[in-house]
């Protein structure tokens, strides 16, 4: 049920578009919250240093061992099998970038998806 209302809402909404340059992507999805499709808050779009941002490596939402990070490979929301994770390249159920109460992309492996946003690209992204 989740899943039919993030992509509606995608859709409904003015997304980002291929032709958005990466500082307009990084500067879009800044601040966003990560959402499992399950519900779960997965942490958010921030600086390494802040203790949400799932770029924090020692954080709850950074850190590859955690079982709420994207970054766990073994994890139901960073393993490339589990319908609910990043980096499962055929799911339609990965976590969505929510800002302002609106979900704004898909943080995703999978290109097919509407307003895609890869999570290794949210690496290359410099957060204050």
């Amino acid at each position: 049920m989740l899943e039919k209302w993030i992509y509606r809402l995608l859709r409904a909404i003015i997304g980002i578009s291929t032709t958005t340059s990466a500082s307009q992507v990084c500067s879009t999805i800044s601040g966003a919250s990560v959402i499992a499709n399950d519900g779960k808050y997965l942490g958010k779009v921030a600086n390494e240093y802040d203790t949400d941002s799932i770029l924090n490596k020692y954080g709850t939402y950074g850190s590859e061992y955690s079982v709420d990070s994207i970054w766990n490979e073994y994890g139901i929301y960073g393993s490339e099998y589990s319908s609910n994770s990043s980096f499962n390249e055929y799911t339609s159920t990965p976590p969505a970038l929510v800002k302002n109460g609106r979900a704004i992309a898909y943080l995703t492996v999978n290109k097919y998806l509407q307003n895609p946003v890869s999570p290794n690209f949210i690496k290359t992204c410099t957060f204050y």
